[in-house]
């Protein structure tokens, strides 16, 4: 069977980085701060790919080929560093992203901020001008 997002699970995706972890050894290296460290650089190597593209062309750059290839390694990487930072501190993935989003969505209530992109406290702050 293809695995690809609708076979399979976090807790399939969490099971084969730990193994893959495991098996070189490298839960050693594997602490909080590295793999956070990990996390932060390689969202830089994601972010570099669009440094100086114009909004538009962001969207349709990587859509095929040799780069979109070199983005999808790039999103890899760090999905793997989050897959293993929450293997290393024990968090259920689902369960904490769920819970974030029912967080977000008390700061961001629908009709406040649909369409609008500013921070919580800009909302917080002209609650009275809706």
């Amino acid at each position: 069977m293809t695995q690809n997002d609708q076979t399979t699970t976090l807790a399939k995706l969490k099971k084969t980085v730990g193994r893959f972890i495991t098996e070189r050894q490298w839960d050693q290296f594997h602490s909080p701060k590295n793999l956070s460290m990990s996390i932060a650089i390689e969202a830089a190597e994601l972010m570099e790919k669009f440094q100086w593209v114009p909004e538009k062309e962001s969207r349709s750059l990587y859509a095929k080929g040799r780069g979109r290839t070199e983005l999808e390694h790039e999103v890899a990487d760090i999905a793997i560093f989050l897959l293993s930072i929450s293997n290393a501190l024990r968090i259920d993935l689902a369960r904490a992203v769920k819970a974030k989003l029912r967080h977000n969505a008390e700061k961001y209530p629908v009709d406040l901020v649909k369409g609008k992109h500013h921070k919580y406290t800009y909302y917080q702050q002209n609650k009275t001008r809706r």
